[in-house]
This record gives C-alpha cells, structure tokens and sequence, in this order.
C-alpha cells in the first residue's frame, strides 16, 4: 500500500509545497495546469500508477477537479480500483469498501461550488478583460516573438532546441516558426 500525492496549480509558477505541508506520502504526482481540463499529465499517470490498498491524498476538491462530472468520474474510477481518495483540506474519505450518502452529496455540493467558483473566475476575467480593452491598456495575449531573430539563429545552424532556450519560448513554437516561413518561401512567386 502507497500513500501517494495528488498536487495541482493552475500555472508553472505557482508553489506546490504548500498544499500538503505536514502530511507524509510516498509518492507525488504533481500538474501544473488547469483543473478544468481532463487530460492531465500527471493525473493520467497516477491513474495508471495506483494499485489496490493505495491511498491518493489530495489537499483539496478544487485541486482535483473543478467540473463536477470529472471529479465524480475520478472518485469512481479510483474507487473501482480499489483505491481511497482523501481531501485533507474537507477532511473526506472516499472508501472503496464503504459508501457514505452523507458524504457524497457533501462532495457533490462541494464539486458544484468548485465548479461555479472556475465559472465566476472566469466570468470576472472576461469582465476585466473587456473593461482593460475598453480603456486601451489590455496587456494580454500572446508574448510576440521576434521571427526575424528566430529565422537567423536556425540560418546559422542553431538548433530549434537552443534557439528556444536563447528566446525563451517552447521549442515547438520555434519550429511553428520555422515551417510557416519554408510554406512562406515554397508558396512566394518566383
């Protein structure tokens, strides 16, 4: 049996070690995105990780899941394992072996409030969004990128690992780069 971690922020620059400060574990799995997405890395993993007898410890509903579908998905799909789920942070235990209607619906009721806190967050960030645009001083969006600088370093033969390191960008959006200017080249007229 392994007590094993669940850790997720919303971005790469957020602090993980807060979330389960003081519990001990064996193991962690930690994913730095959105709860609203399905498809996590590290979520994914784990799911093939755990074993019967394991125990998953998360510090919070919202950090499991923030769709009320998902995150019952996820309950019943780790519990059909043989597998428990603990909130710290509510202090809920959801057994393979026991159901607690109590506490399901506690969870149903937390998972909605989850749920209805992302589209809040959302909403506000919208509203915010239009206002700062309103106003002309939205500063969102997408980083520009220097193509230019980018073309030359490959020209030279860097690679499009250094030169993404050198711009501080993915190497994908380098190579994005790349081959929309090769389709440029092969589509301009002689």
């Amino acid at each position: 049996m392994q007590r094993i971690a669940y850790i997720r922020v919303s971005s790469t620059d957020q602090n993980t070690e807060r979330q389960l400060d003081g519990v001990s574990y064996d193991k962690e799995f930690v994913d730095k995105c959105s709860g609203g997405l399905k498809q996590r890395p590290a979520l994914d993993r784990l799911l093939e990780h755990v074993r019967e007898g394991d125990v998953v410890l998360v510090h919070s509903i919202d950090r499991m899941a923030r769709n009320l579908r998902h995150l019952l998905e996820l309950i019943d799909t780790f519990k059909e394992k043989g597998v428990t789920v603990e909130f710290v942070k509510e202090s809920m235990r959801f057994t393979p072996a026991t159901n607690n209607h109590m506490q399901d619906l506690m969870l149903r009721v937390m998972g909605a409030v989850s749920e209805f806190e992302k589209a809040m967050i959302n909403e506000r960030q919208r509203e915010g969004i239009a206002q700062a645009k309103a106003k002309g001083i939205y500063t969102g969006g997408k980083r520009r990128v220097n193509h230019q600088r980018a073309l030359a370093l490959h020209s030279k033969g860097m690679t499009k690992a250094a030169i993404a390191r050198e711009l501080d960008v993915h190497w994908r959006t380098v190579h994005r780069i790349i081959e929309e200017h090769a389709k440029s080249e092969a589509t301009a007229p002689a």
